[in-house]
């Protein structure tokens, strides 16, 4: 079985990998794709965000870094992929996913997604507050892949460090 696990991933936390490392186990394929969208603000571009996932993943053979503009049920059809997960953190991200996915069944009757829930150790963790963490220059070592903290000290400090 072939899923996809998309998401903007601006930028992959821990969160993320481990949702990741745990579908590697369970799936056939995992392709992890990076939503491109124009219109919205963030930190890394695309080709960044696609470069630091396929580093935080490369002991995953089965896991491909892929990326998608527009709706992700034509994203779904053109790779011929009718399974998506979709990560939850807590009861309010519930609502949200759900509502997608009912969209989604609505556009694409064969889609269906599959929602995981995170490991309690990363339960609160979102790109947003890595983000914020490091801006003020924070320790996310214990957040991010050492290739993202890296990162973000070059993308938010010019490359100095601490």
């Amino acid at each position: 079985m072939i899923v996809i696990y998309p998401g903007s991933f601006d930028p992959v936390t821990n969160g993320h990998l481990d949702i990741i490392k745990r579908c590697s186990k369970k799936f056939d394929k995992v392709i992890v794709a990076i939503l491109n969208n124009s219109s919205k603000k963030t930190l890394f571009t695309v080709e960044e965000r696609t470069e630091l996932l396929k580093k935080a993943v490369e002991k995953y053979d089965n896991v491909e870094i892929d990326d998608f503009s527009g709706l992700l049920i034509d994203y779904a059809k053109e790779r011929n992929v009718t399974t998506m997960v979709r990560g939850l953190r807590a009861v309010s991200d519930f609502e949200y996913e759900m509502q997608m996915a009912l969209v989604n069944k609505k556009l694409y009757g064969d889609i269906e997604t599959l929602f995981m829930v995170s490991s309690g150790e990363y339960a609160y963790l979102s790109s947003s507050i890595v983000k914020e963490v490091a801006m003020f220059d924070g320790d996310v070592s214990c957040l991010v892949p050492n290739v993202v903290e890296k990162a973000l000290k070059e993308k938010l400090r010019g490359g100095q460090g601490k």
